[in-house]
């Protein structure tokens, strides 16, 4: 066929339109970018622009002829595609036009189109001759930007402690053996403590800056040197250290804390036991108060009723000891006692037995163990007292009367432990992620069989979709996250109970995402990703314990949805079922069961990509839920069914509505920040980020909305399609956006990543 002759205005548009009616990029709603773009295309006359539009006619395309006579003219200029220009195709289309005619400045329309339609090498390599370049990710976004804006206002906080990590200590390395490990990762902590990074969180008396988000914020940062180190850190001065400052007073945080924070008391926490487990309320061990000595007598009274799991025990002097406190005969309740439990020579204390936990799936550089009580005596005074007390006068009191309230409000002071839990789950993602895409950027498989250079791993579809909605999810945590501990630490705030609920839901979602984004990763970098040398193997063993640890996540789950219910759980014992119908129909707020049919049929881009569809379809899955599972526990204690096995019924559905409530509180914390990004670039860029979460989010759970009739199958493919279109625009920026992690250089050593 003869090569048609087009007038340059035209001829610039030719690779596009090729592009997107050869792989069927052109919907109705993305004609209006082109036609946007033609329009404002000051270098096009108007016989050019008459010419063009009459190809976006979506019912009257291009004939196959016109086809060929594209692929003529794309082929006889004999231009090559070059990957690694910012805007491949636009550079490409200039190229051509400057093959045939002598000017042919770079048109920014194009650049436009190529950018708005996501436009990416899976979508030309099969059409063009592309040049054996070596990739290079796009420059439109800096990395640098995005991390500070993930850092907010503890920027500096972390910016110095990246810096700490420099230090040659904390440089990675394979450890074969625990004692071994163990050992280093203690001279880490102990190096850390010496810079104030310790007692962080403790008040400026005991050497800290009361700062617990920076705290949280640079403890996702251990997790990218080690996850033995971030544990065995957070045992220390979290759990161990908190437990003194949250649940002891003056006395105990004036003898302890700023020993603790610079490691010079080394403790641990024993809550955890080995017949119990979550059930903290129901441990066996006990502190009976002898009025005799004025002591407490620490003791397990059953085989299986030791504590275990315990981090930092084969290294600790004291131990934070949960036990049921018995004055007088008379059972307080589960609280916190200090029990020595080595001495300054490290030996054990009498009645006191350690035992190793041994070798772990991961985490071998924190000394788990089990310990025993047999009659362990202690002073008084070493009751952690702010909740309850032993007076003088043997007497217990306690300004909380309810003993139900007053566990959980001890219990509440595990909130920041949790939120520190996640963060550092999503340090794991994060850097599993960013080795994963660095090696898709490198990574080179498979071709057609024509071109001389295979294709990136990271320009095949099937890749982007298996890593970008991952990318999208951690920014989201990460925003979520920052501000639930900005919330748990204002003092301000008084109930912590709406917060427990919060992160007990997010604590779940967010561990189990990262455990399944760590093992794609693995996946996505073959048997590399199975070498230790690249870290991957590492992380996806420390990571994995995060969904038990802190709280199993499916009991953490039901606690979220009973705190979404707890609203109107009271009124089964006191107003009966029809006021908490009327409740529930308020909370409800809509006919749950009316669905306007054109909201679900609706596949347009614009709808789709809306906030608002978003959140109304999170918030519908969340109230239809809580409704549907207050009618269920409504028949079954009608039935005379005692309400704690009307729970157990209705436990699944329970799990379904934390983790709802979890993916709807996400949301909505992450997009009410986005007003808070300054410059409108990186805004546009995190509101994609969003809209991709969200849609990934609510295409898992397809299947539900379709039973319920709030979307159609139509709009079912439609999110499925998006979700795929969104990790295609955001492929050139894949590697600025891991990069936007913040992750520091000197701590991504796996060979793979460099």
């Amino acid at each position: 066929m003869k090569t048609k002759v087009y007038a340059p205005g035209v001829l610039q548009y030719i690779p596009f339109f090729y592009v997107v009616w050869s792989d069927d990029l052109l919907s109705y709603s993305e004609t209006s970018v082109v036609k946007n773009a033609i329009a404002k295309d000051d270098t096009l006359q108007i016989e050019d622009r008459k010419y063009l539009l009459k190809w976006l006619d979506k019912d009257s395309p291009p004939t196959n002829v016109e086809f060929k006579q594209w692929k003529n003219t794309i082929s006889n200029s004999h231009i090559k595609l070059v990957e690694s220009d910012t805007y491949p195709l636009s550079t490409f289309s200039q190229k051509m036009v400057c093959h045939h005619y002598s000017e042919c400045p770079f048109n920014e329309h194009l650049k436009n189109i190529e950018i708005n339609l996501g436009i990416q090498p899976n979508h030309y390599n099969h059409l063009f001759d592309v040049a054996i370049v070596e990739e290079v990710t796009s420059n439109y976004y800096v990395a640098n930007e995005i991390d500070t804006i993930l850092k907010g206002e503890h920027a500096a906080v972390v910016d110095d402690f990246r810096n700490v990590l420099k230090d040659p200590i904390f440089k990675w390395s394979i450890k074969r053996t625990k004692e071994e490990f163990r050992a280093h990762v203690l001279k880490q902590v102990a190096f850390l403590a010496t810079k104030g990074y310790g007692a962080m969180a403790y008040p400026e008396a005991y050497g800290g800056t009361e700062n617990m988000p920076g705290y949280a914020a640079i403890f996702e940062n251990l997790m990218y040197v080690d996850g033995s180190l971030a544990v065995k850190f957070g045992v220390q001065f979290g759990l161990f250290g908190g437990s003194i400052q949250k649940l002891g007073t003056k006395k105990h945080h004036d003898r302890y804390l700023s020993d603790t924070g610079k490691t010079t008391l080394l403790g641990c926490f024993a809550m955890t036991e080995t017949g119990h487990g979550s059930n903290v309320r129901g441990v066996k061990t006990t502190a009976t108060y002898d009025k005799e000595t004025d002591s407490l007598i620490i003791h397990t009274p059953g085989k299986n009723d030791n504590k275990e799991y315990i981090g930092n025990a084969l290294h600790s002097k004291m131990a934070s000891v949960f036990a049921q406190l018995i004055v007088e005969g008379k059972n307080h309740g589960v609280h916190a006692i200090l029990v020595t439990i080595r001495n300054e020579q490290h030996e054990m204390m009498p009645g006191v037995t350690v035992e190793d936990n041994g070798y772990k799936l991961g985490l071998n550089g924190v000394d788990n163990g089990k310990i025993w009580f047999n009659q362990v005596r202690v002073p008084r005074e070493n009751l952690l007292n702010k909740y309850g007390d032993i007076n003088n006068d043997g007497i217990y009191h306690s300004e909380i009367e309810n003993p139900n309230k007053r566990f959980f409000t001890m219990l509440g002071t595990l909130v920041g432990g949790r939120i520190c839990v996640a963060r550092a789950g999503l340090g794991g993602a994060k850097k599993a992620l960013a080795i994963a895409v660095k090696h898709a950027l490198k990574r080179r498989q498979f071709n057609d069989a024509i071109k001389v250079q295979e294709d990136l791993l990271m320009d095949y579809p099937s890749h982007q979709l298996r890593l970008t909605p991952a990318i999208a999810s951690c920014y989201v945590y990460d925003v979520t996250l920052t501000h639930m501990m900005k919330v748990y630490s204002d003092k301000t705030v008084k109930d912590k109970r709406k917060i427990e609920t919060q992160v007990a839901g997010l604590k779940s979602i967010i561990t189990w995402f990262a455990n399944e984004t760590i093992q794609e990763c693995r996946e996505a970098c073959g048997g590399k990703g199975y070498l230790m040398e690249n870290q991957i193997t590492d992380l996806k063993g420390d990571v994995d314990i995060f969904t038990t640890f802190e709280g199993d996540n499916h009991v953490l789950l039901q606690l979220a949805a009973k705190g979404v219910l707890s609203d109107f759980k009271s009124e089964f014992n006191s107003a009966g079922f029809t006021a908490v119908l009327k409740l529930v129909g308020t909370k409800i707020g809509d006919k749950l069961n009316t669905i306007n049919p054109t909201y679900t049929n609706n596949v347009d881009t614009a709808h789709l990509y809306n906030p608002k569809f978003h959140k109304h379809a999170f918030n519908f899955r969340t109230r239809k839920l809580t409704y549907s599972i207050a009618m269920r526990i409504r028949g079954y204690i009608k039935k005379g069914i005692p309400s704690y096995q009307a729970f157990l019924k209705v436990q699944t559905h329970l799990l379904a509505l934390g983790k709802a409530y979890s993916v709807e509180l996400a949301y909505l914390t992450f997009t009410s920040h986005l007003e808070e990004i300054k410059d409108s670039k990186n805004r546009d860029l995190f509101q994609k980020i969003g809209v991709l979460y969200a849609l990934h989010e609510l295409r898992k759970d397809a299947s539900w909305y379709l039973e319920q009739g709030y979307i159609s199958g139509t709009k079912s493919k439609a999110l499925r399609q998006r979700v795929e279109r969104l990790s295609t625009e955001l492929r050139p920026h894949i590697g600025v956006l891991v990069d936007g992690f913040g992750i520091p250089t000197h701590c991504m050593e796996a060979p793979i990543a460099e």
